[in-house]
């Protein structure tokens, strides 16, 4: 592989856990960030070549490649910016906080000829991805109903996470992971109908709790039952998912399994984690590796731009449908599947 230039933005938590897949791959790696982390986080990773830059068009400058773990509000902005710079993209997930966004996103890749990878990490971690080929190998046969997961503490060492219009609240945040997943087994959906409870709003701070449910009618009939929790500061991190057809049942428990919890990745402030293997490889590792070899022209990534708008898509039904109390149709659209 050959060496990347690759323009790391952010210095959080995301970034931390991206950082030593990108040194792990051989990249030569520049970070720049808005809150003064990035010359620390590039000083505690000097011996690997890391360095910090104070502006974007330095960062463009040196990179080929961009990687943006900022805040979900700020995405659409960065990554315009980088594909007019002829960059290729990697882009936490969501894309960004409405459908529109992440379409004119994803059409300004398509139209520059750069790649835009949305970091949907949950395919890459060993039970989803097992998952995932069992159920396309027809293990379960048509899914017919499934069920997920995903609980863990209150992101308040951000507090950006609380605020519903900069992070999209637990259903756009968290539960996109799980939308996503469930549009891979069973395809697209039509139907959504959510709720939330809790405290979903600025100044969320440790004790507030948020839950989120959705149910996903897809076009092919299944139905897709999701839960999202954000809640104190000591509930441990936890996915389930259950995935039943005609010819069996697939289920797992992250906490059952001690090959999956949650890893620390330098320092961070107390409660904050990223989820990981300690018995397998990184799934940022696996992700990031999967997206460099496609900017060499290798096989695409197991994600795309399109089914990183589809997760949008599903994620903000869910909101509006928690915001009015009604299901919220969606259209299927021929470049759903692109």
């Amino acid at each position: 592989m050959a060496r990347l230039d690759v323009g790391l933005i952010g210095a959080g938590g995301i970034a931390r856990a991206h950082l030593p897949a990108w040194i792990a791959l051989g990249a030569r790696v520049t970070i720049l960030s808005t809150d003064g982390n990035a010359e620390k986080l590039a000083a505690r990773h000097a011996e690997s070549g890391v360095t910090a830059v104070r502006g974007l068009s330095e960062l463009l400058d040196r990179a080929a490649v961009v990687d943006l773990c900022t805040p979900t509000f700020t995405h659409r902005q960065l990554t315009l910016d980088a594909i007019a710079a002829g960059k290729h993209v990697v882009c936490e997930k969501p894309l960004a906080l409405t459908v529109a966004e992440a379409r004119e996103m994803a059409d300004a890749a398509e139209a520059a000829g750069v790649l835009l990878f949305p970091a949907h990490v949950v395919r890459y971690f060993p039970a989803y991805a097992a998952l995932a080929e069992s159920v396309a190998a027809g293990g379960v046969g048509a899914p017919a109903v499934l069920r997920f997961t995903r609980s863990g503490s209150y992101p308040v060492w951000a507090p950006w996470f609380g605020d519903p219009a900069l992070s999209g609240g637990i259903l756009v945040d968290q539960m996109i992971h799980d939308f996503d997943f469930a549009r891979l087994l069973a395809g697209d959906v039509v139907r959504v109908h959510a709720q939330v409870r809790g405290r979903q709003e600025p100044g969320a701070r440790a004790g507030d709790v948020a839950t989120g449910t959705a149910v996903l009618t897809h076009a092919s009939g299944a139905v897709s039952h999701v839960l999202g929790v954000w809640g104190l500061p000591d509930l441990q991190f936890r996915t389930t998912f259950r995935v039943a057809g005609p010819g069996g049942i697939l289920e797992h428990d992250s906490t059952a399994h001690t090959g999956f919890r949650v890893l620390a990745q330098g320092t961070r402030p107390l409660g904050e984690g990223i989820p990981g293997s300690p018995m397998t490889e990184s799934p940022y590792l696996t992700e990031l590796r999967e997206f460099a070899v496609a900017v060499e022209g290798g096989p695409v990534p197991r994600v795309s731009a399109r089914d990183g708008v589809e997760a949008v898509r599903i994620a903000a039904a869910a909101a509006e449908s928690a915001r009015t109390g009604e299901p919220v149709e969606i259209k299927v659209t021929e470049e759903a599947g692109l």
